[in-house]
């Protein structure tokens, strides 16, 4: 199987963005969770990636990305992410519809369009989620984070992030104006509900929801 298949790159892009937003390596049962597929999928495809120089592995361990998989994995999820933005800059998508097109677009599109995208969409570097679009030479921008759920009253962030895993959550946080870049202000983080000014305006989230977004720390 060649290191460029779609199946592959679909497996890097998930051990790099298992670890982006939090710092445990990902188990082959959590990847096999994740991809929806059977354990013993996961198990021959981490062989043929590991014989590949991809990825690295101990039985019963933890995977890891080797520097030429980091590499690859940087690749697809730029891709995905520039697709992602394009949709919603000029083919008319809401941000909670991207995704299942990025996911087959990603695998299909030239390099060449891919970068008269990236030019014509002014180089960003984030999508409309906020996750970060790596540079075409592999550079990804970070800067310190917290989860809202973990943040205390007063605490004053910008929204530099919002999970794409729900798109109802995505839909109701909208209709909130609650989107990346925007300044947020804690006002009560007790029980099970956070309470934030945000525009101002006033906005009561379930703790649930909190915790699909990323703020500054």
């Amino acid at each position: 199987m060649p290191a460029t298949s779609p199946a592959i790159e679909d497996y890097l892009k998930t051990v790099y963005a298992h670890t982006e937003w939090q710092p445990d390596p990902i188990t082959p049962k959590v990847l096999a969770d994740k991809l929806g597929v059977a354990p013993s999928s996961v198990t021959e495809m981490v062989k043929k990636m590991a014989a590949n120089g991809l990825i690295s592995h101990v039985p019963y361990g933890p995977l890891r990305l080797t520097d030429a998989g980091r590499a690859r994995a940087l690749a697809v999820v730029r891709r995905h992410r520039l697709i992602e933005t394009w949709l919603v800059a000029e083919m008319g998508y809401e941000w909670h519809e991207v995704h299942d097109e990025a996911e087959v677009l990603e695998h299909s599109l030239s390099d060449r369009l891919l970068e008269a995208i990236d030019a014509r969409l002014g180089r960003p570097t984030r999508d409309p989620h906020g996750d970060a679009i790596p540079s075409a030479s592999g550079e990804v921008a970070s800067e310190p984070f917290l989860l809202l759920s973990e943040a205390v009253t007063g605490h004053a962030a910008r929204v530099i992030r919002i999970s794409d895993r729900d798109p109802d959550v995505l839909r109701s946080l909208a209709d909130c104006g609650i989107v990346p870049g925007i300044e947020v202000r804690v006002t009560d983080a007790a029980g099970d509900r956070v309470t934030l000014q945000a525009a101002g305006e006033v906005a009561e989230l379930a703790h649930e929801v909190a915790a699909a977004i990323w703020v500054t720390a």
